[in-house]
């Protein structure tokens, strides 16, 4: 994702060349607010975001997004944000329906990545799922049609000069027999956010930890080349905190 000036842990984690980026997380570790962080940001820069909320209605978004001062019904008006929902998909759908509505949902956000690329002075383009997993199980267990449409996806993404940023659940996927569309994700990942509890259990001032590996290319310019990068983090209702251990007193 691109650099935003905020200076916090996480901007300077991810650096500015990855183009796929997975969200890792569990139940004990929520990570749908790296998310809503990224999704701000994307917005604020001058970019425009194809949404595609599985885990929440808009309204659950647009609340949070205004505590951190980001209006997405405002975003939504002005076609900044364009916001995809869960009736996307047929009900009960069989036999090739399921695949059918996911090239269509696919095609719908190729037209508005290229709408948004002939726009002057666009910024950058970003398609969010929240969550790939409530993507599977609206494909009814289809791993081969969510796989085709992360596929699409992914050459959107050197297509259009965008990036892809989607949410998993890596609890669900604990069982060896079913994990190949993590392991799918981490393999096109140019970038992982892993939430995580505490190892030392829970503490009032620190909700978690977040380890970012950068497996894409590095910026030159940046003096470290660091590619994995480890810290705690505490979610509040405007944003979060991010910190190495042991710096907060």
């Amino acid at each position: 994702m691109e650099e935003y000036g905020g200076g916090d842990l996480l901007s300077e984690a991810m650096g500015s060349a990855a183009r796929v980026v997975v969200v890792e997380d569990c139940v004990e570790a929520p990570g749908a607010f790296v998310l809503h962080l990224l999704l701000k940001r994307a917005l604020a820069s001058g970019g425009a975001a194809a949404f595609l909320a599985l885990a929440q209605p808009f309204t659950h978004y647009d609340r949070i997004l205004r505590k951190m001062g980001c209006n997405l019904s405002l975003h939504r008006r002005n076609e900044r944000l364009h916001f995809f929902e869960l009736q996307a998909f047929p009900a009960g759908a069989r036999n090739g329906a399921i695949a059918d509505s996911l090239v269509r949902l696919y095609s719908e956000i190729q037209r508005v990545a290229e709408a948004t690329r002939t726009e002057e002075n666009a910024g950058q383009f970003t398609v969010m799922v929240d969550d790939i997993t409530l993507l599977e199980v609206a494909a009814h267990g289809s791993v081969d049609d969510v796989l085709d449409f992360l596929h699409y996806c992914v050459t959107l993404t050197s297509e259009m000069n965008c990036w892809l940023v989607i949410l998993i659940h890596e609890d669900i996927y604990a069982g060896e027999e079913n994990m190949g569309l993590l392991l799918h994700l981490r393999h096109i990942a140019d970038l992982v956010v892993k939430a995580a509890p505490l190892s030392t259990g829970l503490a009032a001032d620190v909700h978690g930890q977040l380890s970012v590996v950068n497996k894409g290319t590095f910026n030159k310019q940046r003096a470290n080349g660091q590619k994995v990068w480890n810290f705690h983090f505490k979610v509040k209702e405007n944003g979060a905190d991010f910190f190495y251990p042991g710096s907060r007193h």
